[in-house]
């Protein structure tokens, strides 16, 4: 195989070598990932730890909400993350961004489940700009429609699954999306048309 860049991508594990953790009797997982509880406690008195040396996904923004409700328990707030509803990203060309369940975990669990989906190339401003790579999936539970998972390939990606985030927070459906007047001509129209494809009712394919 000729290429001109390959990447090796072999997963990541915590920096915490150099802690002295076994010197201050701190507990480390048995992949070195500093062990926290819920609220990021760590197993010493008035040592909290957060980001990418305590579990969950690696990703700066999941470490700033971390840090910022650890900074509200401190001082006696109750602050909840749901780590479902943290969205990944990836800067690539095309964009790719989550949020959520995939099908694959849907289908381990037993989740009963419909999905729906358009491709950017039935988008009118993707078309526009010159880039109709990628699509849109919606995963809703099959009984009550509450969105369990989001999934965009293409431009801007990391921007719209945004809207995701929102309406899962609020255990929203993909009706409420579908239902929702989005801006013509815009790249979001794909989110209401995937939304709206749950129920086999997209608009623009």
């Amino acid at each position: 195989m000729e290429v001109d860049r390959l990447i090796v991508s072999i997963g990541r594990v915590p920096n915490t070598e150099g802690l002295n953790a076994a010197g201050v009797g701190l507990t480390l997982d048995e992949r070195g990932f500093v062990a926290v509880d819920e609220n990021c406690r760590t197993n010493l008195p008035g040592v909290w730890a957060i980001g990418d040396v305590v579990r969950g996904p690696m990703l700066a923004h999941k470490a700033e909400e971390e840090g910022v409700a650890v900074a509200e328990r401190i001082v006696g707030q109750k602050p909840h993350i749901d780590f479902n509803t943290v969205p990944s990203v990836i800067y690539t060309t095309p964009e790719i961004a989550w949020v959520g369940k995939t099908e694959q975990q849907l289908k381990a669990e037993g989740v009963a489940y419909r999905a729906g989906s358009v491709p950017f190339a039935a988008n009118a401003r993707a078309r526009a700009l010159g880039d109709t790579t990628g699509l849109v999936k919606f995963l809703a539970n099959e009984q009550t429609d509450e969105i369990l998972g989001v999934h965009i390939i293409g431009p801007f990606a990391g921007e719209l699954i945004a809207e995701a985030v929102v309406a899962m927070e609020f255990r929203g459906s993909a009706e409420d999306i579908g239902m929702i007047c989005h801006a013509h001509p815009s790249l979001s129209e794909a989110m209401k048309d995937a939304a709206l494809a749950v129920d086999k009712r997209a608009l623009n394919i």
